[in-house]
C-alpha cells in the first residue's frame, strides 16, 4: 500500500461516493457485530466509519485482534452509503468498505480513555499530554490558537508593523518578577537571563527607527503558578513611535474586534469604554473589574459616622472606611451567612456585617437599634428601593484592604449566584494608573507597571503616591488581557524616575546603561502594549484554565510531568558551567 491518504476522514462527502479512497488515522472505537467489524477511524479533521467484511476483505479475520484503540492504520476501500445515518458527525451518511488495511503501530493499553468527558485527573493527563491532545476539545484549542495567531499577524502586517524577533538570552534587570537565569560556559561566573518581556529591546527598536514593531514573544517569569499563569507564556507584543495613548488603544481595539468576529462571530462595538484606576477600585475593589453584572461596592462611611457602635465609630473616626455590597433578590440562610462571614475573615476582614430588610421596611440586624433615625433613608438614597429579598454585606477597615475583600466577595458571590455569563464579553480600558506603589516591607517605591513608564504632566511637585502614569490596561470579564504605557524618551526624566524608585545612578547605568545611552541619540516619543496571548485565548475558548490553551503546560509546582523536568544535570555539565551544588540544600 503506497498511499497514506487521498482524503481526510472528516472531509469525506458526496463527491467520494462509490470511489476508492485511502484514509489514515487512529482507531477511536471498534465494534464487533458477529461477521462484520465496524471501526471509527479518527484523524485531525474528524471521524469516518469503516467496515471490515471478511467476504470482501478475507484477511480481516487474521488481523482483527490487533486493531486496538489508538493504534494507527491506513485503509483502502470504497465509499458507500450508510444504512443507519449518524447525524452527529459530518461524515455520518457514509462508510468505507475496506479492501485493504495496513497497521503502522499497535497501541498498548491506555492510561485513560480518550474521550471528550475524560475522567482522568489532571496530573495523569499532563503526564500523557500527547494522548490528552488527541481529544477533539484539546485539538480545537490548538487549532484556534493557530488561527488567531495567523489572523493577528496578517492584520498587523496590513497596519504597517514589522514582525521582529528579540533575544531569548538576555540581561537580568531589577524591577519586576524573579528572573530565570542561565549560566554562561564561555564567560565563567556570568549569567544570562530569560526575558520577562522584550520591554527594553522593543524600546531600542523604536530608537532604531522601526516605528511599528510586533512579535509573538516568549516570556519567562519565575513566579508562583495559578489558573491563569505559567512560568513561560506568550505576549502579542506591540510598540509604536510618535503615538498617543489613543493611537495605541485604537489599534488594540481593531485587533480585539477582528479576533472576536472571526473566532466567535461576535461584533464588539468600538470604542471600548474607559474607566480610571481609582473609579474601578472604588466601585469594584479591583483594577480588572468584571462588568458582566452590577453589584457595585458603595462607600457607607458617612452613614456610620453617627453610629453608637464602638468598632464602627473607631474605624470611621480613624480615617478608615466601611463599604457594602447589595445582593438583590437573594435571601441568605444562617448557615450561608456563616459561610460568607468565614470567607471574609479568611481574607483578614474583622468580620462581615449583614443587613436584611423586614416587611415594614425596617432593617433586620443585631445592630439595628444602634443606627440613627434617618439611616434607612440614606441607605435607600445609595441603593434605591430595598425589599425583603435583598441582603447587604458590609466590611469595614483600611480602605485598600477592605475594598479588595469586598471585590473578592463580589466575584465569589457572582460565581455562586451564576451571574457570570461566559457568552457575554464586557471590555473596559483601565486608565490613569498610579505611577508608583509603596512597599512597607522594603520601605521604598516600586513602579506600578515598569520604570520606563512616563508620568502624566505636572508630576514633579506632587506627592509620589498621587502621581498618575500614562498607562492603560485592557480588561475583559474580570481578566487583564493586556497592559501598556507611553514610555519615557527623555534621559533627564528617566534619571528622575530612577531616583524616585531608589535606583542609584551607578546601578541605573549598570543595569540600563544601553537604554539611557540610546535616549541621547534622538529617541522618539513611543509607547506600546502587550496582550497576554494565553489569557486572551482563555476568553475566546471559554475555559477556566490556561493549561488548556498551551500545548505543553507545567503544573502549579513548575514541573513538566511528561518530560520529568526540571531535572538534575551531570557533574560534568556543572563543571563546564563553573557551578557547584550546595548539598545542604534539599
Amino acid at each position: 500500500m503506497e498511499n497514506y491518504r487521498t482524503v481526510y476522514c472528516g472531509k469525506v462527502n458526496q463527491s467520494n461516493l462509490d470511489k476508492e479512497i485511502f484514509l489514515s488515522g487512529w482507531i477511536k472505537k471498534r465494534r464487533d457485530l458477529g461477521r462484520l467489524i465496524f471501526i471509527d477511524l479518527r484523524d485531525r479533521t474528524g471521524i469516518m466509519q469503516i467496515i471490515l467484511d471478511p467476504e470482501i476483505y478475507p484477511e480481516a479475520t487474521q488481523i482483527v485482534n490487533q486493531l486496538k484503540p489508538e493504534s494507527t492504520i491506513t485503509v483502502q476501500g470504497k465509499v458507500i452509503k450508510r444504512k443507519d445515518i449518524n447525524k452527529n458527525i459530518p461524515t455520518g451518511e457514509f462508510e468505507l468498505q475496506v479492501s485493504k488495511i495496513k497497521i503502522h503501530s499497535i497501541s498498548k493499553p491506555l492510561p485513560f480513555q480518550i474521550e471528550e468527558d475524560v475522567h482522568a485527573d489532571e496530573a495523569l493527563r499532563l503526564k500523557y499530554r500527547y494522548l490528552d491532545m488527541r481529544r477533539n476539545k484539546m485539538h480545537n484549542f490548538v487549532k484556534i490558537r493557530h488561527q488567531v495567531t495567523l489572523l493577528v499577524r496578517n492584520l498587523l502586517s496590513e497596519l504597517g508593523f514589522y514582525e521582529i524577533e528579540t533575544p531569548i538570552l538576555s540581561k537580568s534587570t531589577p524591577e519586576g518578577a524573579r528572573d530565570f537565569i542561565v549560566p554562561s560556559r564561555i564567560q565563567p561566573g556570568k549569567f544570562y537571563a530569560l526575558p520577562q518581556s522584550p520591554q527594553i529591546y522593543k524600546q531600542l527598536l523604536m530608537s532604531a527607527g522601526m516605528e511599528r514593531y510586533f512579535q509573538f514573544a516568549r516570556c519567562f517569569r519565575d513566579e508562583d503558578l495559578r489558573s491563569n499563569r505559567q512560568l513561560e507564556f506568550t505576549h502579542i507584543d506591540l510598540e509604536l513611535s510618535f503615538v498617543s495613548e489613543k493611537d495605541i488603544q485604537n489599534i488594540c481595539e481593531k485587533i480585539i474586534q477582528k479576533i472576536w468576529k472571526e473566532a466567535l462571530n461576535i461584533e464588539i462595538s468600538l470604542p471600548i469604554q474607559r474607566m480610571s484606576f481609582d473609579s474601578a477600585f472604588e466601585s469594584y475593589g479591583s483594577d480588572k473589574p468584571d462588568l458582566r453584572f452590577d453589584m457595585k461596592i458603595h462607600n457607607l462611611s458617612e452613614l456610620f459616622k453617627k453610629t453608637e457602635i464602638k468598632f464602627l465609630k473607631n474605624v470611621i473616626n480613624g480615617s478608615e472606611k466601611a463599604g457594602g455590597i447589595l445582593i438583590k433578590n437573594k435571601k441568605f440562610s444562617r448557615s450561608e451567612i456563616d459561610k460568607w462571614t468565614k470567607k471574609a475573615k479568611d481574607q483578614d476582614a474583622n468580620g462581615l456585617l449583614v443587613f436584611k430588610f423586614k416587611e415594614d421596611g425596617s432593617i433586620d440586624s443585631p445592630i439595628a437599634k444602634f443606627l440613627h433615625n434617618n439611616f434607612l433613608n440614606e441607605l435607600k438614597d445609595l441603593f434605591g428601593e430595598l425589599t425583603t429579598n435583598d441582603t447587604l454585606f458590609i466590611v469595614a477597615g483600611n480602605y485598600n484592604q477592605t475594598w479588595e475583600i469586598l471585590g473578592n466577595l463580589r466575584l465569589k458571590l457572582a460565581k455562586e449566584l451564576k451571574l457570570t455569563d461566559k457568552n457575554k464579553f464586557e471590555f473596559v480600558w483601565i486608565t490613569d494608573w498610579p505611577l508608583l506603589e509603596w512597599s512597607e516591607e522594603d520601605n521604598r517605591f516600586y513602579a506600578k507597571h515598569h520604570p520606563f513608564t512616563q508620568p502624566q504632566p505636572n508630576w514633579k511637585n506632587m506627592d509620589p503616591k498621587k502621581i498618575k502614569a500614562r498607562a492603560y490596561d485592557i480588561v475583559c470579564n474580570g481578566e487583564e488581557l493586556g497592559g501598556g504605557s507611553i514610555r519615557i524618551h527623555n534621559p533627564k526624566q528617566q534619571f528622575e524616575i530612577f531616583e524616585l524608585l531608589g535606583i542609584s545612578k551607578k546601578e541605573a547605568e549598570e543595569k540600563f546603561g544601553f537604554l539611557m545611552e540610546a535616549q541621547q541619540y534622538g529617541f522618539p516619543p513611543h509607547g506600546g502594549l502587550a496582550f497576554g496571548f494565553d489569557r486572551l485565548l482563555m476568553q475566546i475558548t471559554k475555559t477556566d484554565s490556561i493549561n488548556d490553551v498551551i500545548a505543553f503546560p507545567k503544573t502549579t509546582s513548575g514541573k513538566c510531568l511528561m518530560m520529568n523536568s526540571p531535572s538534575r544535570i551531570e557533574s560534568k555539565q556543572l563543571k563546564e558551567l563553573h557551578l557547584q551544588i550546595n548539598n545542604n540544600d534539599k
